[in-house]
């Protein structure tokens, strides 16, 4: 076990190194950039295997208790220590994160992105995979952060490298707003660690906060909480997701939403919640606020680029969506209740399949039409996907009401727990703000259910293809492939939650009351 855990976070690094190198002659195939493609597809598929395994050997019994621990000392002069390991909290995260960096992977080889060499492609996939991975298997605030901030460079060229028009501005954007938030979040890590004369997080976790004064804990948190809540994003601090998401290349956007953003709200319940529970109670209910802020600032602004003359892109639509989505995250964890917090972490499991799975369709449907521009594809002789794509159609439709939290499917029950903790939040804290809030957050459910019904509406459905235009292609095998795996477990999580919520629940016991279960 703790083999596998070093494999799934080193791996990807190697094979990021190995992409660089000549391809042996007898496994180049049709041309070189064939054989990189399928060196990424390889080395993703092994890291996939692993998690898989990993997850199976997982002592499902005690999901509370660290497993595959690996504890190493590194640096002795500060005490900072290779510190790994899984328990309910991480592990989906982690299997989460091998699954979509493997079907992007699967998708690239048959869909090669424009842009430059495949080579810098794969090996940025790699090393974003792999700094994605080690932000949820580490122990040590230091290592922690160095992971969180690996991911900034592969996605930054991936965007600038491949993205379309406005790749640049956007990119440097999303690096300008999360490294700011980066050098706050870093001052408050070293502060907790310099207090509590330890960096592990585990330790500090046991400790819960009773090693460190409530004026240090509030400065903590304020700190290290703008860092995570700009990585989540959370409303204010969003601006930069939609240029992101529009500019970046279907499988950025993918990895985007559905990883990079887990590692903000993964941030708050790992770090914050557990170790600095005081502070974490002073700004709950402002977390909380602005997260039902979030929910329906997010949810007006799609309508406002769903509806008709407004221009509006419907990859800005979806990372407009996310902002809402991760709300509902947000009120989760700010409830400081199991149910809230389990909510929170089922909801990230959920966007993360879901949303992936929109970002998907849509790539697909602006490689197709050349375009994601609502207007033109709710056109007289627009995309109209039940009569001309049924597949597709119906894909897009399925992933939609996924989003919207229809009952049966994975987006439903996250989004129930966290309006339920809202409705009794942990104690001393104020419940009838915390009412107010899910009030506010019920009503964002009916705006988001308005916007999706009107996207799948007006690009789903149309009149018939006029005759002479030429025929668009439905869902094509490599497409299949990279999506069924999203649509099973969208389906298996919405009908069997407890797949998932016996993972977290008893790790979330646990955290809450500071080790001692």
């Amino acid at each position: 076990m703790q083999f596998l855990l070093a494999v799934i976070v080193a791996g990807p690094l190697l094979g990021a190194a190995a992409a660089l190198l000549p391809a042996p002659p007898g496994l180049k195939g049709k041309s070189p950039d064939q054989a990189v493609l399928r060196h990424g597809v390889t080395v993703t598929g092994v890291i996939l295997l692993a998690a898989i395994a990993l997850a199976l050997g997982f002592d499902h019994d005690h999901p509370s208790r660290m497993q595959a621990t690996t504890d190493i000392s590194w640096i002795r002069a500060l005490d900072v220590r290779i510190h790994l390991g899984v328990d309910g909290i991480s592990l989906p995260l982690l299997v989460l994160t091998a699954l979509l960096s493997f079907l992007c992977a699967l998708h690239s080889y048959s869909k090669t992105p424009s842009g430059p060499s495949p080579k810098a492609f794969v090996a940025l996939l790699l090393v974003l995979e792999s700094g994605t991975l080690a932000t949820f298997a580490v122990l040590d605030l230091v290592l922690f952060f160095l992971a969180f901030e690996t991911v900034l460079i592969p996605m930054y060229f991936l965007i600038a490298r491949w993205g379309g028009e406005g790749r640049r501005a956007a990119a440097w954007k999303f690096v300008l707003y999360t490294l700011l938030g980066s050098v706050v979040m870093l001052l408050g890590l070293l502060l907790i660690g310099v207090k509590a004369g330890t960096f592990d997080m585990v330790a500090l976790a046991t400790d819960n906060g009773r090693g460190l004064t409530t004026s240090v804990q509030v400065i903590a948190v304020l700190a290290i909480g703008i860092g995570l809540a700009v990585k989540t994003p959370m409303w204010p601090l969003h601006s930069w997701l939609p240029d992101a998401h529009t500019a970046a290349p279907t499988v950025g956007s993918v990895l985007l939403a559905g990883v990079l953003l887990k590692m903000g709200t993964y941030g708050f319940v790992r770090i914050v919640l557990p170790i600095a529970p005081d502070g974490m109670r002073t700004f709950a209910p402002y977390l909380a606020a602005f997260a039902v802020a979030g929910i329906v600032y997010g949810s007006l602004v799609c309508l406002a680029l769903a509806r008709p003359g407004a221009k509006g892109d419907l990859k800005r639509l979806i990372a407009y969506s996310s902002v809402g989505h991760m709300g509902f995250v947000l009120l989760g964890i700010a409830t400081m209740t199991p149910t809230g917090v389990n909510g929170a972490l089922f909801a990230n499991v959920a966007h993360g399949l879901v949303t992936g799975l929109l970002f998907f369709l849509v790539g697909a449907v602006k490689d197709r039409y050349g375009t994601a521009d609502l207007d033109t594809l709710a056109g007289a002789t627009g995309a109209a996907l039940y009569g001309r794509a049924p597949r597709l159609g119906a894909l897009l439709a399925f992933a939609a009401v996924a989003s919207l939290g229809l009952p049966g499917l994975a987006g439903f029950w996250g989004e129930m727990l966290a309006l339920f903790g809202a409705f009794d939040p942990a104690e001393g804290l104020s419940r009838p703000a915390f009412l107010a809030f899910t009030a506010i957050g019920a009503f964002g459910t009916l705006l988001t259910a308005a916007y999706l019904l009107i996207v799948v509406r007006r690009v789903c459905m149309g009149g018939p293809r006029p005759a002479g235009e030429t025929p668009i292609a439905d869902v094509q095998g490599y497409e299949f492939a990279a999506w069924t795996p999203l649509v099973a477990l969208t389906v298996l999580a919405g009908l069997w939650p407890a797949v998932l919520l016996g993972l977290t629940d008893p790790a979330v016991q646990k955290l809450l009351a500071g080790g001692t279960q």
